[in-house]
């Protein structure tokens, strides 16, 4: 009977280390997507809260527009160009095909109509003449977006043109545009621009709709790019706010019509289900006091640059705690949301987020007879 027995249980062993050879770790709920590679991110701290095939190198057709736009609002930034500007189609610009606004050679609109043109009409004309504007060339331009790419330590991303049509070389992912689109989420301007659900162009005659339909269809949507050809099918590059819980979610190569913005609802909601944005502190609260030296105050208070907070699962928010650290004290002159310290979020022993402590208002320096006449006060008591 013993001999049986352990027949059995050696069976069972052996069957039982087959199977569970063959059962892949469990993660949670999985979700079923159309999608060839999807991602959904953290915008605030770009923690992956789901993925399929997310590095896979695909065509992203039109959702290449939003490193167009990145590219854009850095050289705004910079002030190598102004939203004001003067842009003129050249002949280049014209003789796009896809989708575009028909741009006729040497018409001119400002920058920010062009800008729009591209966020909300897909324009790849648009392209070609903000590209040229601002780099002098297309292909000078392409090369400024390969240059971003590699600064924001992309993997699997090459661009060939700014537009997204199809061309050998031009390829990305979707946890690289993943990133992009966190990155563009710090340039308010193209979340505005790409959050325009119409517009009229050439004083009414010619209107834009956004290729978005999330805009209309998920509430909290407010951008990003969608993206079709025949060989990428329909590409979505978006993000959502809700309760201070702001994702990013990228669907590539999904077969349906309008099937990318099924599957990026599919994946929302998955993703709004289980997590929330846990605030600690919110922006500008109070959180210490600086001694000043050289100035006519004598202290500065630190306070929250954003809100202090971090995603969790829910009903997995315990074990945090925050760690402050200040300068012990400053030269005048300060600044007004001069950086004078930060906070950190921890979970258990992980830290979760850091958020700047800033001045809240700007200190100036003292002259030298009050720093002098301060200086006797301390040593002297008068």
């Amino acid at each position: 009977m013993r001999k049986v027995l352990a027949i059995v249980l050696a069976i069972g062993i052996v069957l039982g280390n087959i199977g569970l050879a063959n059962v892949k770790p469990v993660q949670g709920v999985e979700i079923e997507t159309e999608a060839t590679s999807a991602i959904l991110m953290d915008a605030v701290s770009g923690r992956i809260l789901y993925e399929k095939e997310s590095h896979k190198e695909l065509p992203p057709a039109s959702v290449t527009k939003i490193m167009t736009l990145l590219v854009a609002a850095e050289a705004i930034e910079q002030e190598k160009v102004k939203l004001t500007d003067t842009v003129t189609a050249s002949e280049n610009a014209c003789k796009l095909g896809g989708s575009q606004i028909y741009l006729e050679p040497g018409e001119t609109f400002s920058l920010e109509q062009m800008l729009i043109a591209i966020a909300v009409g897909s324009a790849n004309d648009g392209c070609v003449a903000v590209a040229e504007h601002i780099n002098g060339t297309h292909e000078a331009f392409v090369e400024d977006m390969n240059r971003k790419a590699q600064e924001l330590g992309l993997k699997n991303t090459h661009f060939v043109n700014a537009y997204g049509l199809p061309a050998e070389g031009h390829y990305t992912s979707a946890y690289d545009l993943a990133i992009i689109a966190k990155e563009v989420l710090k340039y308010p301007l193209i979340r505005k621009l790409t959050s325009i659900k119409e517009y009229d162009l050439r004083e009414g005659k010619f209107k834009l709709y956004n290729t978005n339909k999330l805009l209309w269809w998920y509430p909290g949507a407010d951008g990003l790019k969608t993206g079709w050809t025949n060989e990428a099918k329909y590409c979505l590059a978006s993000t959502v706010e809700r309760n201070g819980l702001r994702l990013i979610c990228v669907v590539m190569g999904v077969p349906q019509v309008r099937g990318h913005f099924a599957e990026s609802m599919k994946i929302y909601n998955y993703g709004f289900a289980k997590y929330e944005f846990k605030q600690f502190a919110p922006a500008e609260e109070k959180q210490g006091v600086v001694k000043v030296t050289k100035g006519v105050e004598d202290e500065i208070t630190a306070v929250t640059e954003t809100a202090l907070g971090a995603t969790v699962e829910k009903g997995k928010d315990k074990n945090f705690w925050v760690e402050t650290k200040l300068n012990p004290e400053i030269s005048a002159p300060i600044e007004k949301g001069q950086k004078i310290g930060e906070v950190l979020l921890y979970q258990n022993d992980q830290l979760q987020a850091t958020v700047n402590l800033i001045a809240d208002h700007a200190v100036a320096r003292a002259g030298l007879v009050d720093q002098l006449t301060r200086t006797m006060k301390g040593v002297f008591g008068f």
